[in-house]
């Protein structure tokens, strides 16, 4: 913790700790960039620290890859002084390295379901000996179709065991969920108020659709935007506006679902590093990736629902940074933004345009349509 300059811990953290490590199942909300990786990371190293090694103790499900990739890094890193192993199982690499990982014995699995459900059909994975179980972005989950995997992978699990269940929102969806898995939990409830954090600042752009691209780039022209993830609704349009960043010799790269997993790590490393200015990314992306000083979000497209707004700017202003998240609105997504609005309690109001002063996204008044009266036979 000193070598990576932990100091005091987050709300989630303070809040979490002292009762999973007295052995309390957990049931928390708190919002994206929070610390939840530490507040269920380090009861668990702390645990396993006590026990012997080369059984997998504790496992952590995520909904995508990148997520698990980044539980697993930073609990690699917490856990650099002991030897508690962390290994990551998800799709879009070999089966074949993972399954030696779980022969050889590794004390926490940080898992995707479909993989891990991969190794349990196949026999390979070894969770007779889970006592701690992670449900990390549950609301993601059932975004994604997860839950019926996740209550598959229930049934290979002890029945007793701790459960510590993370996530940004609690929908009524996975109550029953809940139900199943925690016992007495301690509720810790950070994120009632969807308010983003208050070092992050929101500009909004009317811009026609056909005429995002050039409003981008004209923001680009900005060399105070040095870094910044773009969000598409689709992985077709996150294709064509990398393509078209690149004609514009600005340096980008792509990352979406049907990218293998190899090239969406090589693009978010090389994102980090500097090597591209822009990552087109679709909503896959907006739960998993942890930049440092990610600088800007730009929402190239209104997504759907709110939560997603928020996990998508929640990828910048992390750890109390400062950060930037833009986002066009065209008249046809105004709909979906009133309840981004409706969500956070206020209207956010717009900026002036540099290219498209005259763009509005007030909703065109409804037409009224006169009929003449029929007229009355003499």
């Amino acid at each position: 913790m000193q070598d990576l300059r932990f100091t005091e811990p987050t709300p989630i953290q303070a809040l979490s700790i002292p009762p999973a490590l007295e052995g309390r199942d957990i049931l928390a909300s708190a919002q994206t960039g929070s610390g939840k990786s530490a507040a269920f990371g380090l009861p668990i190293l702390r645990t396993l620290m006590e026990q012997p090694r080369g059984k997998t103790r504790a496992l952590i499900l995520a909904p995508t890859r990148e997520l698990a990739a980044q539980i697993a890094k930073h609990l690699t890193a917490l856990a650099k002084y002991t030897d508690v192993r962390v290994a990551p199982v998800f799709g879009g690499v070999g089966f074949v390295p993972q399954v030696n990982t779980f022969k050889r014995g590794v004390d926490v699995i940080v898992a995707t379901p479909g993989r891990l459900l991969d190794h349990i059909n196949q026999g390979t994975a070894r969770l007779q000996d889970v006592s701690m179980l992670v449900l990390d972005e549950a609301d993601r989950m059932l975004d994604m179709g997860f839950l019926p995997d996740v209550r598959r992978i229930l049934k290979h699990l002890p029945a007793t065991r701790q459960t510590l269940f993370f996530s940004a929102t609690l929908p009524q969806e996975i109550a029953a969920l809940v139900r199943e898995m925690l016992r007495d939990p301690v509720r810790v409830e950070l994120a009632q108020s969807a308010a983003p954090v208050e070092t992050l600042t929101q500009t909004i752009y009317a811009v026609p659709q056909e005429h995002k691209t050039d409003l981008l780039l004209e923001l680009l022209k900005d060399n105070a935007i040095f870094s910044a993830i773009a969000f598409t609704r689709t992985k077709a349009r996150a294709n064509r506006l990398a393509a078209a960043l690149e004609r514009h010799r600005v340096p980008a790269d792509v990352i979406h679902g049907d990218r293998s997993q190899a090239q969406r790590t090589r693009a978010l490393e090389n994102f980090k590093h500097g090597k591209y200015r822009v990552l087109v990314a679709t909503d896959i992306a907006a739960r998993g990736i942890d930049i440092a000083h990610l600088g800007h979000v730009v929402n190239y497209d209104v997504p759907n629902a709110p939560e997603d707004y928020l996990h998508r700017i929640g990828r910048t202003a992390r750890a109390k940074a400062t950060g930037d998240a833009i986002t066009f609105v065209s008249t046809e997504e105004e709909p979906a933004f009133r309840q981004i609005e409706h969500a956070l309690g206020k209207r956010l109001d717009r900026s002036a345009n540099p290219l498209f002063p005259e763009a509005s996204v007030e909703p065109p008044k409804p037409r009224i349509l006169f009929r003449s009266r029929p007229r009355r036979r003499r």
